[in-house]
């Protein structure tokens, strides 16, 4: 689902998996082009670059919910990602994964991947607070702690996602200034949803879209 706003400024392409993320911040702050992909990398991917071959953008930022590996990330804090991955894309031998820029299926250090990460490097705007974090994203979402260990053993990463690495790779090799900024639902592997809280997630990640549309166009 797409919705086309005009935008005076600066040419913003605010992208989400549901709407359900943004929905606050599109009635309160109604001036940016909306795209909302669906969930995953393959949705991601395919939506976003075919807007991207349709329209012109000078800016794209990605925001939605996400998953934190440790308590050092708080339920409701909203954070940049600052690299990302496919954080499943890879070799499972005996239960050990060796990511396929270890492995050598992709290379490492071949544009856009830098050690093997997607890495933003001038999107984030210096005026902002948020910290910035590294993610993987993942197909799956589980409870499994041997996925969950390997994630860490791989990566140690500090946030899950499923669409942040396809924001990444597409908009480094269009040559397009992007953010991804999420706002931390859940812990990784905790499935108890009545923990979870997807409430002050969202009202956060919407509170800091206007900040950063704000800083973006100030």
């Amino acid at each position: 689902m797409a919705v086309k706003y005009d935008f005076c400024v600066m040419q913003i392409l605010l992208v989400a998996a549901t709407a359900n993320e943004i929905e606050l911040f599109i009635n309160t702050y109604p001036n940016v082009d909306i795209l909302v992909t669906g969930v995953g990398v393959p949705a991601t991917m395919y939506r976003l670059q075919s807007r991207l071959w349709k329209d012109d953008y000078d800016f794209v930022i990605q925001a939605g919910i996400g998953g934190a590996f440790s308590n050092e990330l708080e339920l409701g804090q909203v954070v940049f990602v600052k690299q990302d991955t496919f954080g499943d894309l890879g070799i499972e031998e005996k239960h050990v994964f060796t990511p396929a820029t270890v492995s050598g299926l992709i290379h490492a250090h071949t544009f856009p991947y830098a050690d093997g990460w997607l890495i933003n490097s001038n999107g984030i705007p210096k005026s902002s607070t948020l910290k910035s974090v590294k993610a993987v994203t993942v197909n799956t979402v589980t409870d499994d702690i041997v996925k969950k260990q390997q994630l860490i053993t791989a990566y140690n990463p500090q946030v899950e996602t499923m669409e942040g690495a396809a924001l990444h790779y597409i908009c480094m090799l269009e040559e397009i200034p992007f953010v991804q900024l999420r706002s931390i639902s859940n812990y990784v592997g905790e499935r108890n949803k009545s923990k979870w809280k997807i409430k002050e997630a969202f009202e956060n990640l919407n509170t800091e879209l206007v900040t950063l549309i704000n800083q973006l166009t100030d």
